[in-house]
């Protein structure tokens, strides 16, 4: 399938929508979550990707759909390897186009991951072709279109029902660990400043967040070092207000959770603003 490559954009016509396009072979997503969906075509090859209930393969036409906050990771599912195109909308976009659509009020929820829907996959291909040439209205109205397909055949809208409770233990390890990236406590520190032993809270922070402490760390540094990409700071000085090592050490977890090191996902923005051009080259 070739050598990997990857491209991670934002279009002006699209301002809050992350784009990827790219072909992995080696490549393995750590486990993580998006705030908003994730939508994906895949184009080649075959990709594989873990959720909580197991693992799923996604073939050449399939479009993988990842709802927020779900914890996922992916890897290839053929030594050949997978190319495929995805966009990252944030839910506000997903529940205003399904508002648009009559449906009644809650989050809009897919409840298959992988979805055999050739109309679906042409849509989202042809958002990705809009962006990269530049094309503000095809762009927008193509995005639209695309969602109001998969919400009208594919989505279950989830009430606004109370969410399980989040013991306290857990909330405020979050809290603690949202406020000391760069020195974060010890797993003991930690279970002792919210009252509880290393085990108990281990166990209760993964069953509650999908994640162990150290992953979730850091998982909120990547975010917070995209913050600050987006603001115009060099990876270094983003490594090292975000709690890594050095650069190489943000450039690792990076990558394995966007797909593209810091400085490529920062030339795409324009350092720090929405580029009017198409994707550039990651590798």
């Amino acid at each position: 399938m070739g050598a990997e490559v990857a491209y991670h954009y934002r279009h002006p016509a699209l301002p809050d929508v992350d784009l990827l396009r790219a072909r992995f072979v080696t490549h393995r997503f750590n486990r993580h979550t998006h705030d908003g969906y994730v939508f994906g075509v895949i184009e080649a090859g075959v990709e594989e990707f873990e959720l909580g209930t197991g693992v799923e393969r996604a073939g050449t036409g399939s479009v993988v759909v990842v709802n927020p906050g779900v914890v996922h990771g992916g890897h290839a599912g053929t030594p050949e390897g997978w190319a495929y195109r995805v966009l990252y909308p944030p839910v506000d976009v997903v529940t205003g186009v399904a508002a648009d659509l009559g449906a009644r009020p809650g989050t809009p929820a897919f409840p298959d991951p992988v979805l055999d829907d050739p109309a679906a996959a042409e849509m989202l291909r042809a958002v990705h072709r809009a962006g990269e040439k530049g094309d503000a209205l095809a762009a927008s109205t193509l995005l639209r279109t695309a969602l109001a397909g998969l919400l009208t055949r594919h989505a279950r809208v989830r009430g606004h029902r109370a969410s399980a409770a989040v013991p306290p233990a857990v909330r405020e390890a979050r809290d603690i660990l949202h406020a000391n990236l760069v020195d974060p406590p010890s797993l003991d520190r930690l279970a002792e400043a919210v009252g509880t032993r290393p085990f108990p809270l281990l166990r209760a922070f993964r069953d509650t967040v999908g994640l162990p402490p150290h992953a979730y760390l850091n998982q909120v540094r990547v975010r917070a070092a995209r913050a600050l990409l987006d603001e115009g700071l060099p990876p270094a000085d983003v490594a090292a207000r975000t709690g890594f090592a050095d650069q190489a050490h943000l450039t690792r977890h990076f990558k394995r959770t966007l797909g593209v090191p810091p400085g490529a996902y920062r030339s795409a923005r324009g350092i720090g603003r929405v580029g009017a051009r198409g994707p550039r080259e990651a590798g």
